[in-house]
């Protein structure tokens, strides 16, 4: 029953109150009739074709009573992310290291104790082996296997080309708590760069059923390893003393 003036906006507030970790779909659908009561004529309204009528109510007497405009909306609940402790890879510029980062999903189970926040993080564990472990199937204890996609979100894209071919990131173990039903995502993080420098990264992690966990990253490089000491010894006072090295670029 809202009427509207031409050419007037109407804003349409939509509420989403997730209680479990899943994506909900619902359709956002709006009927538009003429305030007369009066239909839009239509010559053809006995043959109107398919996607048409799927837009359009009818009236007995041929004409359109109404347009329809019809929204799908998903609804994809987000974890809270307070008090997240950043996960913390550090590696000295132009070397090689790899860690060990667990994350905690909570929520991932319809039904499942929910978590402390503070527990809820990112965690850097380096007292693991470094050898790739088989991967666990995640199943909700039913037929259904639960599939994780994950990715390294940037601040910019300057950061993002910066780190992209530097970072590498690989699943490697996925288990789930059968009492609690926190599920436990374990990451090999390589991280290789070749300058000093310090940027902020998250972590995204999407169930194919609908949820989303972000969890921040914080990748430091230090300072690298002094190449070589170059030793100039004097010849005597006021004269010229030289020596010679060779400087290789690593790339164009």
């Amino acid at each position: 029953g809202t009427r509207l003036a031409p050419k007037e906006k109407l804003d349409i507030p939509v509420l989403f109150m997730p209680d479990t970790m899943k994506m909900y779909e619902a359709l956002v659908v709006i009927h538009v009739m003429r305030e007369n009561g009066e239909n839009w004529p239509y010559e053809d309204s006995a043959e109107l074709n398919k996607d048409l009528k799927s837009s359009v109510t009818v009236a007995a007497n041929g004409g359109i009573q109404g347009i329809l405009w019809i929204y799908p909306v998903h609804g994809i609940p987000e974890a809270p992310q307070q008090k997240l402790i950043p996960a913390v890879v550090r590696c000295r510029a132009r070397q090689r290291v790899e860690r060990r980062v667990e994350v905690l999903l909570t929520g991932v189970v319809p039904g499942a104790n929910a978590m402390p926040a503070a527990r809820n993080s990112a965690m850097v564990n380096t007292n693991k082996p470094a050898n790739i472990q088989e991967e666990v199937q995640v199943t909700d204890g039913f037929s259904t296997t639960m599939e994780f996609l994950y990715e390294l979100q940037y601040q910019s894209n300057e950061i993002k080309s910066q780190l992209g071919a530097l970072v590498g990131m690989h699943l490697i173990q996925r288990e789930r708590d059968t009492e609690s039903g926190i599920v436990t995502l374990i990451f090999n993080i390589v991280f290789a760069p070749n300058k000093p420098m310090r940027n902020k990264a998250t972590l995204v992690v999407q169930c194919t059923t609908g949820g989303v966990w972000k969890f921040p990253m914080l990748f430091i490089a230090t300072e690298p390893e002094v190449d070589d000491v170059i030793n100039i010894e004097a010849v005597g006072l006021n004269k010229e003393s030289i020596v010679g090295f060779k400087l290789t670029s690593q790339t164009r």
